[in-house]
């Protein structure tokens, strides 16, 4: 997720024994005004995102079970496409910079895979519901053990966080995933998209993200796009990796930093 949220919404403790938790919360992140009818809200389990009288669910983030667990287990491991756009090839287990974190599912099979990656999310909302998840995450006995070392969370915006990293901490891989208007309406994924979508807006400078990226990628960048997407900032990759509903463009880098 790149674009900013232009109010914060409010935290309740749906649970009155979170109440501290849920100041705590919107302290840390500046979350202290209601906005178009979004809040968040901390349950006995998590910190969910709903928007009230909206028609979709609420949407938090979850390393632990459901579809997330359910892709670790089952999804193909190192044979998906993601990981061979990334460059999974045998022992190899690039560090990788995800510049648009949103619920941070892509980055979470990158860890699962052996990958060091840094999360970046510049929205304060979609920060905090990111940092819930790894929290939880972190206590579970399966993933808890290598969660923490391999996935970590930055909250900053991403063409100003690339342009000042230090060259000593380029990663091999940037990873871009900008939220792009969907055409179908049926998947869960797209449930969720649509209430960041109405919460936060488009990427409308999405095609600043490239750029950055190459300057400071190693290896190379990879930019997931909806199957019927152009190239981002109208640049022609290297190749294009594609799977059932998206396709994943990769630039290899030529030069050495």
């Amino acid at each position: 997720m790149t674009q900013t949220e232009s109010n914060s919404p409010l935290v309740v403790a749906l649970d009155l024994s979170r109440g501290g938790e849920a100041q705590a919360i919107a302290e840390r992140w500046g979350l202290e005004a209601l906005a178009n009818g979004f809040q968040l809200q901390l349950t006995a389990e998590h910190l969910q995102l709903v928007q009230q009288g909206g028609q979709d669910g609420p949407v938090f983030v979850d390393f632990v079970a459901g579809a997330v667990a359910h892709r670790r287990r089952f999804g193909g491991g190192r044979g998906q496409s993601i990981a061979k756009a990334v460059g999974l090839k045998g022992g190899a287990n690039p560090t990788v910079v995800d510049v648009t974190g949103g619920l941070g599912r892509d980055a979470f099979v990158l860890a699962s895979l052996g990958c060091r990656v840094t999360l970046v999310e510049r929205s304060a909302v979609v920060a905090a519901l990111l940092e819930d998840g790894l929290a939880r995450a972190r206590e579970d006995a399966e993933i808890g053990p290598w969660i923490g070392e391999r996935l970590q969370l930055v909250h900053a915006e991403a063409v100003s966080w690339m342009e000042a990293l230090d060259e000593e901490a380029f990663p091999e891989v940037v990873y871009l995933d900008p939220m792009f208007p969907h055409r179908r309406k049926s998947a869960l994924v797209k449930k969720e998209m649509r209430l960041l979508q109405a919460l936060l807006g488009g990427d409308a400078d999405a095609d600043a993200l490239l750029p950055a990226a190459l300057r400071i990628a190693r290896k190379r960048v990879v930019v997931k796009r909806p199957d019927y997407a152009p190239h981002l900032a109208g640049m022609k990759p290297t190749m294009s990796i594609t799977s059932k509903k998206h396709r994943f463009d990769v630039y290899v880098v030529a030069t050495v930093h």
